[in-house]
């Protein structure tokens, strides 16, 4: 995963490099869109006491690359921009439908056909096994924290978790409510940077489940391959949220798999989960109506009315990610970026640091402190000035963390890199 790159070569790279949209990225607004009567082509105006308002389209939208930041940010993260684009195109009038995707029934045939085309293209994506249910939800992957016991196991059952950070933390709280979890790994006292050895896991006989966080936001910590359950009947579960999407997976051996979709996939308030189906139709008695995977499986994600907006999103970026080539291109990508940044800063000779084990560095986010911490607030905030931004880390550990989903374009990873080698000149004193 090491790729070297000079800190002149960064430079000329990418100084101050955008991607410019190409012309047929933006498809152009209509300039007017009156109705017309039999007898007139003068638009209909509809007037009030104080305001006059003609049915008229919104003036037409220029897109500039140069207005654009690269965005760090861990959550809502950066989307590609043809999807941004594609998505202004289509705004107002969706395909010819005459209303934005915003109005439509999450039951008319028009919101049906974007719902099951994103479907079919991550069953596309990931290989998804036909035994297993793609679910759109809503409440964040914190949400599955809870509906995940619930639906999977009695209040007796014995659970298993690996507790590599903050949010697979959060999740064996969760269950405590809800079943009998153990947290058999806890890197905790090591400051979450590593990753156990999967054969000196203490696993529970007769546990119902395996709980990963396959790759934690806030400490950097990514499994590189994935730990199989001790008991015949156990199956593993990971929260993806943070690396979904982000590199091929062989779903079928996972039980569950869930995911936030704000990191890699779209924006906030769509959560997707993939579900054996075998495990469907067992929920507690006291869980709740919207957190049954039963109810939202039979109901084809459609019981109540969902993130339709959101969903939305995701059908273009899956659209994107498989006109790239599927997974395993993208893949390359995300090592080709993270590379370049570890290589950075492992270069730098002790002025920047990654705390993370290097063989469990996630290739989505990367921490790194400075050798100087009383640096670091200027870092961030001249980094901002070369618009880059968001790249305060996590406030319960501090220091900067770069978030480089698949979004992120190399160019901003390369500009990241010759901004850090400028900075370090400067202070390294």
């Amino acid at each position: 995963m090491t790729i070297s790159m000079s800190a002149a070569a960064a430079t000329n790279a990418v100084a101050l490099h955008h991607l410019k949209p190409s012309a047929n990225q933006i498809a152009a607004f209509p300039t007017t869109l009156s109705r017309q009567s039999t007898s007139t082509t003068r638009p209909i105006s509809i007037t009030s006491s104080s305001t006059a308002f003609q049915t008229t389209s919104p003036p037409p939208t220029v897109a500039s690359a140069s207005d654009r930041v690269f965005n760090f940010a861990a959550g809502p993260a950066t989307l590609p921009e043809n999807v941004l684009l594609k998505a202004q195109s289509e705004l107002y009038n969706w395909r010819g439908s005459g209303m934005s995707v915003m109005e439509m029934s999450h039951r008319g045939k028009e919101f049906l056909s974007i719902i099951q085309k994103a479907e079919s293209d991550l069953r596309s994506l990931l290989n998804i096994p036909s035994e297993y249910s793609v679910l759109f939800l809503q409440g964040g992957a914190t949400t599955q924290f809870a509906s995940i016991p619930l639906n999977l196991c009695k209040p007796d059952d014995a659970v298993d978790y690996v507790v590599t950070g903050s949010w697979s933390d959060k999740a064996f709280k969760e269950a405590a409510k809800y079943c009998k979890p153990k947290s058999i790994w806890s890197g905790k006292s090591d400051k979450y940077t590593n990753i156990p050895a999967f054969e000196t896991l203490d696993q529970t006989p007769h546990a119902k489940y395996l709980h990963i966080c396959a790759n934690e936001t806030i400490h950097g910590v990514e499994f590189k391959d994935y730990p199989k359950p001790a008991a015949e009947n156990e199956v593993l579960i990971a929260d993806m949220s943070s690396n979904f999407c982000s590199k091929p997976v062989d779903v079928s051996k996972f039980g569950l798999i869930y995911a936030g979709a704000q990191k890699n996939v779209g924006p906030s308030g769509v959560t997707i989960a993939i579900i054996r189906s075998d495990l469907i139709g067992n929920c507690q008695p006291v869980t709740p109506v919207m957190l049954d995977y039963k109810i939202h499986a039979d109901n084809d994600s459609l019981y109540n009315t969902p993130p339709c907006y959101g969903i939305y999103m995701c059908g273009l970026v899956f659209e994107d990610l498989l006109a790239q080539g599927g997974l395993n291109e993208v893949e390359q990508k995300n090592l080709n970026k993270a590379g370049i940044l570890y290589d950075a800063i492992d270069g730098s000779k002790g002025f920047y640091r990654c705390p993370v084990e290097k063989s469990v560095r996630s290739l989505m986010n990367v921490p790194f402190t400075l050798a100087k911490p009383e640096l670091e607030a200027e870092f961030i905030k001249e980094a901002a000035k070369e618009k880059m931004v968001q790249l305060k880390g996590h406030r319960s550990v501090g220091g900067m963390r770069a978030s480089i989903y698949n979004a992120m374009p190399l160019a901003g990873v390369e500009k990241l890199v010759a901004f850090m080698a400028d900075f370090q000149a400067r202070h390294d004193a």
